[in-house]
Order: structure tokens, then sequence, then C-alpha cells
């Protein structure tokens, strides 16, 4: 039998990792997957007992945005990304999400990883807001989230080129995250995790409320404006041509 797409497992008092696995699909945004991931953040929104959560991949994939199957449907307005809110899953968690970003990063994957309270890249592993690849605007709130964490002109690039970078480039480039070998990326989140579950839990939810208030108010915003830029550029035939001739997940 397959195994399950997303893994859910505590790992210390109060811990919890999700773990996304789905190897036949690399871990692109599948029905499977979503409703995995749903499911698990539910969980932990449930669990009185968690105080922070661990977010990883499997061996070299953290998550692959969405498939090919999905970006037709969205080019032939059938779907629309905002169908499901995984982009927002980590950001509306009432406990801290840390993303074990042991993987490759891609598309709408890397967008979701960085909604989590901290990041952990892997140098080995590439990391890319590929929309623009394709010949459509970034959707999943990408045009939000990466100027917040990585910063204007480092964002404006990734999104504007979509060319890949490996963690180490982005180290070099600066980011403000830590960026180790990939077999270091779990252990450090799973530390400090531990770290933060030696904090009351209401004293985690509380500050982790006032800390992404504004980021939780503009987030609607940018999906409304993300959603218009897609009426005008995802619906291109020039654009389901790049995704049917040049599509290599995310």
């Amino acid at each position: 039998m397959r195994s399950a797409p997303v893994g859910y497992r505590e790992v210390g008092p109060s811990v919890v990792q999700i773990t996304m696995e789905d190897r036949v699909h690399k871990n692109t945004f599948t029905d499977q997957l979503i409703t995995g991931l749903s499911d698990a953040f539910a969980r932990v929104r449930a669990d009185e007992r968690c105080k922070a959560v661990v977010l990883t991949g499997y061996g070299t994939y953290f998550a692959s945005g969405g498939t090919k199957e999905s970006l037709l449907q969205i080019q032939e307005r059938r779907i629309s990304f905002t169908d499901s809110d995984i982009y927002s899953l980590a950001l509306d968690c009432p406990v801290p999400v840390i993303s074990a970003m042991q993987g490759h990063g891609i598309g709408g994957g890397f967008a979701m990883g960085l909604f989590s309270d901290f990041l952990v890249l892997s140098q080995e592993s590439i990391y890319t807001t590929n929309f623009m690849k394709y010949g459509f605007t970034p959707g999943m709130g990408a045009t939000l989230i990466l100027p917040k964490k990585l910063g204007f002109s480092l964002a404006q690039e990734m999104l504007l080129s979509a060319k890949t970078y490996y963690g180490r480039e982005l180290r070099e480039r600066g980011v403000p995250f830590p960026v180790l070998p990939r077999a270091d990326v779990l252990p450090h989140a799973l530390e400090l995790a531990e770290t933060l579950a030696e904090k009351p839990r209401i004293s985690l939810v509380t500050l982790k409320d006032h800390l992404v208030a504004e980021l939780r108010a503009e987030l609607p915003r940018c999906i409304e404006r993300e959603v218009a830029m897609h009426e005008k550029t995802f619906h291109q035939p020039e654009v389901r041509d790049l995704i049917t001739s040049h599509y290599t997940g995310g």
C-alpha cells in the first residue's frame, strides 16, 4: 500500500513534526497532499498540548508547488489557487511553525515554507519562485511573503527572473535564516522546537498573534491582487504552451 502523503508525529513533549512525503509526485500540491496538510494543521489547532510544529519534506524534496494538471486547470479558468489555502496554514497556526526545508522548495512550495515563523534551508537544495518561467504572475501570497522575509531586492529578482538558487547562494546573498548541510536541517529545527516548547503555550500563542498580526491582515488583500494579475496573465495561449512544454514541477 502507498503510504499517506503527509505524516504526523509527536517527536517530543509538545512538539509535532508534519512530514510531506508524497514520493510518487515529489511533494507537488496534489489533492491528497493538500488534504493531508490541512488535516495535520487542524490536529495541531485542536491539540492544547502542542507548542511548536516542525514542517519538513523527504529526501531531496521539501515542496514542489502546483501540479501540471492544476496549472492547466487554472489556465482554463476551471479552478483558482485560492480554492485551497495551504499557503496560509503555517501563518494561521496558533503556535510557532518551523519550516525545515531540507529539500527543494519550488514555486508555491517555497512560498508556503516562507509563511512559517522560522526557516532552515539546505545548502545543497534549490529554491525558486518559478511562476514567471511559465509566463504567469506569482500566486500563493508569494508577492507578499518574499519581500517580507528575503528583502525587496532579492525578492524582486527571484519573482521577476524565476531563476533557481542553491541554498548556499542564498546564504551568500545574506538571507536571514540558517543555511545548513541537508543532514543538519531537521535536527537543527527540532532543537529549536524543543527550545520553544520550554515556554508556556499561552505566551507563545499570544506573542505569535502579535508578531504576525500585520501579515495576517495584509495577506487577503495581497491574494486579491494576485488573483487580479492572474486574470490578466494566466489565460494567455502562450502560458498554456509553456506549461505543456516546460513543466518540471512547481
